[in-house]
């Protein structure tokens, strides 16, 4: 014979701690700074060709022409993405190449997959 919950005893196990403890302040505003910076379709587009050149790598040189931008707005995409820790950049002469932080996208995805 199986007895019917009352609305109190409903009450309490539909507001039960899950145990587990939520995201602290500081990971949400790391991680939503993250994600506000490949939120960006031409962004995401750059990691695409970076990830997919030879090396993994790519300078400003090299993403200008494929997404039709000029040098000055492909530097201001790429700085967003060196700041958020995504991209890192090495300089070397007068040109900079940029790959994809080691672990930065996987982490991103692992974070929505987590809580």
């Amino acid at each position: 014979m199986t007895s019917a919950l009352t609305d109190q005893e409903t009450a309490v196990a539909c507001c039960t701690p899950s145990g587990e403890p939520a995201m602290s302040e500081g990971t949400a505003s790391s991680l939503a700074a993250q994600f506000k910076a490949i939120a960006d379709p031409n962004r995401l587009r750059m990691l695409s060709i970076i990830s997919s050149s030879d090396n993994s790598e790519a300078c400003v040189c090299d993403i200008t022409e494929p997404l039709k931008l000029g040098q000055p707005t492909v530097s201001h995409h790429l700085k967003i993405l060196v700041d958020a820790g995504i991209l890192t950049r090495e300089k070397r002469g007068v040109w900079a190449y940029y790959s994809l932080m080691p672990g930065a996208l996987t982490r991103l995805a692992g974070a929505l997959a987590e809580n």
